[in-house]
């Protein structure tokens, strides 16, 4: 719920300063991470010394190495890197998918490795959204079933004022009662970025969003993921291999070998585009 301040809007647990989401919680001995949560005002996510190692001996892959990172809220930032790089272990390790061998991840100040399989199962499906290179909708539901999928598997109600903002933002509103296959591949994708957004979390992990769209409903999407950025202030974190999608982000972090190898503010495609040639003449 949504309440007038009279310099800001705020609802229970969350306000807006300054156009910077700040998220804080009243404790709640329900919620299995709030003993283990720690102030972080500013972050959405953080990496601290994490590394992925799969395989044991001489066979061993070293998928990430000692990789630290900060994502403040209400950015936008890309990760990006050649084939191999360790962009798909970073996301699985980053949004609590999958475990890091060591080092820690925060997100919210919530330490991901404190937390056991059932606790961060609910994590995930309460505090992060996922928009998939695949949109991954049921294709037997419709487009406001689909949106609404996961607050249904929380047995949660649907803030339908919050529902209506959502739809709304993402172009949904007249196609509520479609299934996906009526719809194009730019509104699947567009009504996989409404599921994401309408748990309200804390941040939104996006896989390769436009992998799978053509040029222009892509840029419909990325203009789209840039608009919840800078319209309802939420924080995106995007794995992409386009220079042209990574240039929608404020900053852009290259990974090269499964270590971090450099960032990049404000970036053009073809700032992008130069750095991932360099990283890709390792």
């Amino acid at each position: 719920m949504w309440i007038w301040l009279g310099s800001r809007w705020t609802r229970a647990g969350r306000h807006i300063e300054e156009g910077i989401p700040v998220f804080s919680r009243t404790a709640d001995s329900s919620d299995p991470e709030q003993a283990r949560s720690t102030a972080e005002p500013d972050l959405a996510v953080r990496l601290d010394g994490v590394s992925k190692v799969y395989g044991r001996g001489a066979g061993a892959v070293h998928a990430l190495r000692e990789v630290s990172m900060e994502f403040r809220r209400g950015g936008f930032t890309a990760v990006m890197g050649p084939s191999g790089s360790g962009k798909s272990t970073f996301l699985h390790c980053a949004a609590g998918l999958d475990r890091p061998t060591s080092g820690q991840v925060r997100l919210a100040g919530v330490e991901l490795g404190a937390l056991g399989d059932t606790e961060l199962t609910v994590l995930r499906r309460q505090r992060i959204g996922f928009v998939f290179q695949s949109f991954n909708l049921l294709p037997s539901l419709t487009v406001e079933q689909n949106v609404t999928l996961p607050l249904r598997l929380a047995r949660r109600r649907a803030d339908r004022a919050w529902l209506g903002e959502v739809l709304d933002r993402t172009g949904l509103a007249d196609r509520v009662r479609h299934l996906p296959t009526q719809l194009s591949g730019g509104q699947q994708q567009r009504v996989a970025i409404a599921r994401a957004l309408v748990t309200r979390p804390e941040v939104v992990f996006a896989d390769e969003p436009t992998g799978a769209l053509d040029s222009t409903t892509g840029t419909e999407v990325l203009r789209l993921l840039r608009h919840v950025v800078d319209g309802l202030g939420q924080t995106v974190i995007m794995v992409t291999h386009d220079p042209v999608a990574a240039s929608y982000a404020d900053r852009v972090f290259f990974l090269a070998d499964g270590s971090f190898a450099e960032a990049l503010a404000n970036p053009s495609p073809e700032q992008v585009a130069d750095r991932m040639t360099h990283l890709g003449r390792r």
